[in-house]
Order: structure tokens, then sequence, then C-alpha cells
């Protein structure tokens, strides 16, 4: 559970989306943000997977993970979308829904009956919210991936060495397009209080990773000269870069001012380079910075980064550990302010999980239901939507919904 230290959200009623129902039907990571962010905000999210259950579930190496970071706060419902009886028992659920969330290629939408014109003519107060790889243009029937769109918009050749395009360490626009989705989703839920009509949401991979880019490309607007690889750029402080402690201990460190700078040296008992003539302002320093950045190297090898954190701490002075994924599960500041929780996954075993990184009045909002297992809320929607017992009893029997 969370840290005594941290303050966990309230009950149900408390939560802002309390009262809206949401029906996700996407699968991966970018549409299931987009439902989590909502069923964290109190949502009621039901998330419509096909028989044998999201395929995401069932993901190995590097989507390991993804179902159980991006899909709590959810009831699952299971439908065969190929026979009549299950995509009109979907129908019906988008029929009485506040949201709808989808992110399928191009077309499936329409082959299934629930595009967004004709759910529309159906349920007027429908926000359709669809996550793509690209919004309309000359674009938009391309399939993507988070790893095309870096390669295309800019930001794999941003994040590698020159000629070594490189992609973000993380889904990083698969997560971004679900939060901007959930941004267009609650912009339209404010504006239907007054006009009572719904909205047509999208957000996509491509577009999200250009705005990604943009800095960049405003570099160049402004001063004509395109923008260096992250790993070749040229600084505009002189200390700004990782270092080698004792032990092989890798820290990052910033001095981004003057002020910084005496600290640092200061820390390090450099008096020498506080003195230093060469040295007294940043662009100075800049000129000088191979030099400056091997002298600092062979102090900083010789010293140790437990002890060394604090001081740059008490300083101001900028500075990371390089820390690993794993490592966060221990993280000091992640336990005490409460940034994990612990989530019941669908087997009942329990994992500490990050939640969104926004308090409400101080509270942090929690997990407040386990992972689904696949279908195992399909008779209590079902029964919701005014489905008889006899008629659930058949499309369980029928391998359409499996039993609760």
């Amino acid at each position: 559970m969370s840290s005594a230290h941290s303050t966990p959200a309230g009950s149900d009623d408390d939560l802002p989306l309390k009262g809206i129902r949401v029906v996700e039907m996407s699968h991966m990571v970018m549409g299931p943000t987009c439902g989590m962010i909502l069923g964290d905000l109190g949502a009621d999210v039901i998330k419509v997977e096909p028989p044998r259950g999201d395929g995401t579930r069932r993901l190995l190496g590097t989507g390991a993970g993804f179902f159980r970071t991006f899909n709590r706060n959810k009831r699952s419902v299971t439908l065969d979308m190929e026979s009549e009886e299950g995509l009109a028992a979907l129908q019906k659920l988008v029929d009485g829904a506040d949201v709808f969330i989808e992110n399928f290629k191009p077309g499936r939408m329409e082959q299934l009956g629930i595009a967004y014109e004709s759910v529309r003519a159906r349920n007027p107060k429908i926000i359709y919210v669809s996550h793509k790889g690209f919004l309309k243009g000359p674009y938009d029937q391309r399939l993507a991936l988070d790893e095309v769109v870096q390669m295309m918009a800019g930001l794999a050749y941003m994040t590698g060495p020159v000629g070594r395009p490189l992609r973000a360490g993380s889904s990083v626009n698969d997560i971004m397009g679900g939060m901007f989705g959930a941004i267009g989703v609650l912009a339209a839920l404010y504006q239907r209080r007054d006009s009572g009509r719904g909205k047509e949401v999208q957000s996509a991979l491509f577009e999200n990773c250009v705005l990604l880019s943009a800095q960049h490309m405003q570099q160049y607007a402004v001063t004509g000269e395109a923008a260096a690889p992250m790993p070749a750029r040229i600084s505009a402080w002189a200390v700004y870069d990782v270092f080698e402690l004792a032990g092989g201990e890798q820290m990052f460190i910033a001095a981004t001012g003057d002020t910084q700078w005496r600290s640092l040296c200061e820390v390090l008992q450099r008096p020498d380079l506080l003195a230093d003539a060469r040295l007294q302002t940043n662009n100075q320093r800049v000129l000088l910075r191979e030099w400056l950045l091997q002298t600092l190297r062979t102090t900083l090898a010789g010293l140790d980064g437990k002890s060394l954190a604090p001081q740059l701490e008490r300083c101001g002075i900028p500075f990371a550990p390089i820390s690993r994924p794993e490592e966060l599960f221990d993280d000091p500041h992640l336990k005490a302010s409460g940034g994990m929780a612990r989530l019941t996954l669908e087997d009942g075993s329990q994992t500490d999980m990050p939640l969104l990184p926004i308090s409400m009045d101080g509270a942090r909002l929690q997990p407040r239901r386990p992972i689904a297992g696949i279908g195992e809320h399909t008779h209590e929607v079902l029964r919701e939507l005014g489905y008889s017992d006899a008629q659930i009893a058949i499309l369980a029997q029928n391998d359409l919904s499996p039993a609760s």
C-alpha cells in the first residue's frame, strides 16, 4: 500500500469523473493509457475484449508489462464481434456510453458498424475518441508504431549518435498519445455540459512525435542551423554531462549558472578552478568545455556517490544517479511520497505500480479495483444493459462471453 507519508485518494464519490461511463475497445498501450487515466479519475471504464482476451495480456519480452501497467481501474467484458449477438451487445454498450475509446486500424470500426457517424446518430452525447497512427492527411491509411513515428518525426535522429537513429527507451508516443486522447475527452465533457452534444476526438502517434521535435524545428528556424543529435549537441552549459565516480558508479551533474559553478568547485574542493580567470563565466567555460570536463572527470573518479549526493543536494546543484527501471521499486522518494501503490493482478498476486504523476488536493489517484480477469465482469455489465440471465447464459454457452 502507499506509504503513511502519502495521502491516498478518497472514495469514488470524491473523484471528478464519477458517473461517467467509458467503453474502451483497445489494445497495446495508446488506447489503454487513455482508458486508465479516465478510470483513475473515477470513470467506470468497461474494457471490451475478444473471447480469448486482449492479446496484449500474452505478450513477452518488452511487452510483458504492458497489460498490467495500462489497464487498472477497468471492468472486463468479452464479446465475439464476429457474431451478430456479440456485435449487437457491443453496439448497445456503446449506445449507452458517455465515452468510447478505440485504437484499431483504419476501417475496422466501419466494419463493425460502430464508426463515429453511426454511433453519433444513435447517441448524440457520445464522445468518441480514436487513437491513430496519423491524423487526417496523406499518411492516414498507413499503419504506425511508436518506433515508426520516432523515425519519421526526428525523435530517433535526435536521440542516437550521428548516423545511428535510436528510439527512445519507452513507448513515449503511445503513452503521450493516450494522454492527449484523455485531454480531448476532458475538454469535450466540459463543453458537453453546455452544448448537450458529444464530439469526435482523435489523437495520433505521428503528430504527437512531431510535437516532441518542435523545439528542434524551432531551433533551426531561429538559428538557421540544424539541431545536432543529443549525443553530439553543443551544450549551452559547460558542466552538463554524465561522470564516472569511484567503483564505476555513474552520475549526471550540471552547473547551469555561476552560483552553481562556484558551489560545485567548493564541493569538489577545487579552488584552483574557481580562481582560474579563464572560467569566470559560463560562456568562457563552454569555450574550454572539453578540457574542463576532463579535469572534473579526474576529480570525480575518486569520489563516492553516496557521500557526494547529499553535498550536491544541499548546495542546490542538479544531479542524478543513473538508475535502472528495476531499481525504482526501492526509490525512497516514490515510496515515501506515495508515488507507488500496491496493485492486485488478475491472478491475485500483487505488484508495486507507479501512479499517475498528479495529485488533487494532495491526494494521489489510486487503483480501486484489481486488474480484471478475462471477461470477469461480462455478466455484471450485460445485466446492467438489461440482458436477462437466460440471454447471458446463451451468450456464454456459445463462447461469446465466458462465464464470470
